[in-house]
């Protein structure tokens, strides 16, 4: 009775995403937990009650070097464990600047009037959104966050590199919800752009939400 509380075919969506991104991407991909039905309850498979990012992080410290950017090696993995999540480490085909939902949505409207160039964009259930660029760039955000007159932390935004993962759609997080794409891969963004042609408006939208944050609290 239990295990019916598992969406069905969820493990069938997550392998055809996970073959999508290998083979049309050529994304590294890296199975992770899951969840599992534990006295009417969702759990994460780590066993730990107040996980985090429950069914939604890597399984072990090695991590890393287990991905795979093989759509037969990662059928291999997720015909073992076909509810696992899908992580992306990024670092390698791409890195991604996370800021806050709101943020994120506004700064995606104005760069989609501007007609910049944008790469695949995540939103998660925790009212973040990831916008993907080239790798190598996410370690810049910082710099060019304080060039632009703004502290990266002061305004909630910050970069994902080399060592680090986005979850990938459609893998769920606890009973939160479902990652999403905002902005899905397509042919068109198949060339990711530099952190650099991006950052202006999310900072620009980050320090605004920021600033609207504490004015409401004050």
């Amino acid at each position: 009775m239990e295990a019916a509380q598992i969406p069905k075919q969820r493990g069938e969506q997550l392998l055809d995403a996970v073959l999508r991104y290998t083979e049309e991407r050529h994304w590294d991909v890296i199975p992770g937990t899951w969840l599992e039905a534990v006295g009417g309850a969702e759990r994460c498979s780590c066993g730990e009650a107040r996980c985090a990012s429950p069914g939604a992080h890597p399984t072990r410290p090695d991590w890393a070097g287990r991905s795979t950017g093989s759509g037969a090696a990662a059928r291999r993995m997720w015909s073992e464990f076909p509810t696992a999540s899908v992580l992306l480490p990024t670092g390698r085909t791409f890195d991604a600047i996370d800021v806050p939902e709101a943020a994120g949505f506004l700064a995606l409207a104005r760069m989609e009037r501007m007609n910049l160039p944008l790469g695949p964009v995540t939103c998660t259930p925790d009212r973040r959104m990831l916008f993907f660029v080239l790798p190598g760039t996410g370690a810049q955000v910082d710099d060019l966050v304080r060039k632009l007159g703004w502290s990266a932390v002061a305004i909630d935004l910050s970069g994902r590199g080399d060592g680090d993962y986005v979850v990938a759609p459609p893998t769920r997080i606890g009973g939160r919800g479902a990652v999403q794409w905002a902005r899905r891969p397509t042919p068109a963004n198949r060339w990711l752009p530099d952190a650099v042609e991006v950052i202006g408006p999310l900072a620009y939208a980050c320090g605004r939400e920021a600033a609207a944050a504490r004015a409401r609290l004050s």
